[in-house]
């Protein structure tokens, strides 16, 4: 690794020890309060030495109603301080949250951008919660009490030196059983998480995919499937469990029976007048009070173990996706996008999509891609967008490159209809809007350029209707053009539109064709990925894009004279008629099978 690399990981590490250490404060005024909590637990057993002591001896009822009124008082206060010490955790659990949610957000949002969806969960934000959790937890407090056992080994040293060696071995014992819990445990609870998260992305597929798994009949076999990832789950977490029960169980057993041997080892040292009655009763009492944060230690290792498995994950997070800075902003984009021999692999692909391509495309140029299925048409338009960086060459918008410019700044300039159009929940007005300041007159203006005003009018609640669930009170033909809304929100300067057409009708074909003419005339710089040809009319230039390769570019009569050519040579050569829609390359000419 080279010491470049370990400096960036130090320093993307730290940002989440950064955070946790801007909480310091809070901290130590909570490891202060334990400081007097820890002291003021020495009271019951002092209260009953002075009982034995003093006022069994005695016979004195005032001195022992002063006694019980002067512990009752520090009760009180202790109560007052243990209320206190859980607010201020409870409070920097809170800031820490609100000091690492958005960033945490924002690398969830771009790892599942990086991996072009295929990590895709919110486990991160389970994983902040965990931390949370444990922070405002029993699991936490026994941290901040452990460091005080030694005061009570050394009140028990003074109350006799046995009574402090026994302190110090039980004590040994149960750090002992305590680092058997972590060895025993955390394997299987590694392997349930792991399983944990697999199950759960299965789940969320399997819902992303309900109507198809229902319609063929799939959901037993997919219930399976997921039952097994749940099955191995639960074996995990039940070997886990029963290993820190039984470890869990001992600690206890030994602490309650260390205490009773206590007392009869104070009965001895009583008889033979080593030592008072009262310090019987004290010394059992003061030695389960110092043994009692490592029994809970014990018992909230686990919660312990969950935390830190979390803590781990979110440093790698932030450790994989450094914090982005905003790039200085740059004027408002004419539209003229640039490929410089650019190579493509998309997230997961083992080979390049988009081999080499260099093309410009000029401000107000409307340019139709075309080709076979698997051809890299959608690669090339996300790499245009700016989601997949090329590895090799470039993909400028006016002379800068893509990564240079600000994501939201550019947003308001970029109007985008995937092939697949995912309407997010909310009204149809926030959807257009792009859940942004609604102005009603650009809501408005967008939904009549994309021909949809009349339809949302008779919706029951118009533009006010909520869309849940990627909109199923749509056809797919409506989504795809309120889609298109959306995209031409705000009369973006750079329109991608990646098969708009595919589940319109001939009025909804039609209503595209009228919102190109009306881009055409803004001056607008469209990108149009189709197989329909009816698109091409309304084009100025023409790409044919094969095997990740521009076989054609040119201005669209050009090419479509192109195509033609090699379709009749085609036509003569292969008199049995193949789809239309199929482009081939052969060595000598570019062919389009018509039928």
């Amino acid at each position: 690794m080279t010491e470049v690399t370990q400096n960036k990981q130090q320093a993307n590490v730290s940002e989440l020890r950064k955070a946790l250490f801007s909480c310091k404060s809070s901290f130590m005024s909570a490891g202060f309060f334990s400081l007097f909590i820890n002291l003021l637990l020495l009271m019951p057993a002092i209260y009953m030495l002075q009982v034995y002591d003093r006022v069994l001896s005695s016979g004195s009822e005032s001195t022992l109603l002063m006694l019980t009124l002067i512990l009752v008082f520090l009760f009180l206060i202790m109560g007052g301080l243990e209320w206190m010490r859980s607010q201020i955790l409870i409070v920097t659990s809170n800031r820490l949250d609100q000091l690492l949610s958005s960033r945490i957000f924002d690398a969830m949002f771009t790892q599942a951008l990086n991996s072009g969806g295929r990590v895709a969960s919110a486990q991160p934000l389970n994983d902040l919660l965990q931390l949370r959790q444990f922070m405002t937890g029993p699991g936490l407090f026994s941290f901040f009490d452990a460091p005080w056992m030694p005061i009570y080994v050394a009140v028990l040293f003074l109350f006799h030196p046995v009574f402090g060696v026994m302190a110090v071995i039980a004590a040994i014992i149960l750090v002992i059983l305590a680092f058997w819990n972590e060895y025993a445990t955390r394997g299987n609870l590694q392997e349930a998480n792991r399983e944990s998260m697999e199950a759960q992305q299965l789940a969320q597929s399997n819902l992303r995919n309900a109507e198809a798994i229902e319609a063929m009949g799939m959901l037993p076999r997919m219930r399976e499937r997921w039952q097994e990832k749940q099955l191995a789950l639960l074996t995990l977490q039940s070997s886990a469990s029963g290993k820190s029960g039984m470890i869990s169980s001992i600690s206890k057993t030994f602490r309650l029976t260390i205490q009773s041997l206590a007392l009869g080892l104070g009965a001895y040292l009583a008889i033979h007048k080593e030592i008072t009655p009262g310090l019987v009763i004290a010394g059992s009492i003061l030695l389960g009070r110092a043994l009692a944060p490592l029994d809970q230690l014990i018992v909230t290792w686990r919660g312990f173990l969950h935390a830190r498995v979390s803590y781990q994950r979110l440093g790698e997070l932030l450790d994989e996706i450094p914090a982005k800075t905003t790039p200085m902003p740059l004027p408002a984009p004419e539209g003229e996008i640039t490929l410089e021999k650019a190579v493509i692999m998309p997230p997961g692909a083992v080979a390049p999509i988009i081999k080499g391509i260099s093309l410009t495309i000029e401000a107000g140029t409307q340019l139709a891609i075309i080709g076979p299925s698997a051809a890299g048409k959608s690669t090339l338009a996300r790499a245009i967008l700016g989601l997949y960086q090329p590895v090799e060459g470039s993909v400028r918008l006016d002379g800068a490159e893509i990564d240079q410019w600000d994501r939201e700044q550019l947003g308001h300039y970029i109007g985008y209809l995937p092939q697949d159009v995912e309407l997010l929940d909310g009204s149809i007005s926030e959807n257009i809007a792009r859940f942004g300041d609604i102005d009603a007159d650009k809501v408005v203006a967008a939904a009549q350029a994309a021909g949809i005003h009349d339809m949302v009018l008779h919706l029951p609640d118009g533009y006010d209707s909520i869309i849940v669930g990627n909109g199923n009170i749509l056809s797919a033909g409506q989504r795809q053009r309120l889609g298109l809304a959306r995209a031409l929100y705000g009369n973006p300067q750079i329109i991608l539109l990646d098969e708009p057409n595919s589940n319109l009708d001939q009025v909804g074909d039609q209503a595209l064709l009228d919102t190109l003419t009306n881009l055409k005339q803004q001056g607008s710089t469209v990108i149009i990925i189709t197989h329909r040809s009816n698109v091409l009319s309304q084009v100025d230039k023409i790409m044919l894009l094969v095997n990740g390769e521009a076989a054609i570019y040119g201005a669209r009569d050009q090419v479509l004279a192109t195509l033609q050519q090699g379709a009749a040579k085609a036509h003569a050569t292969q008199p049995t008629p193949t789809s239309p829609a199929v482009y081939t390359v052969k060595t000598d000419a570019l062919t389009k099978p018509t039928s």
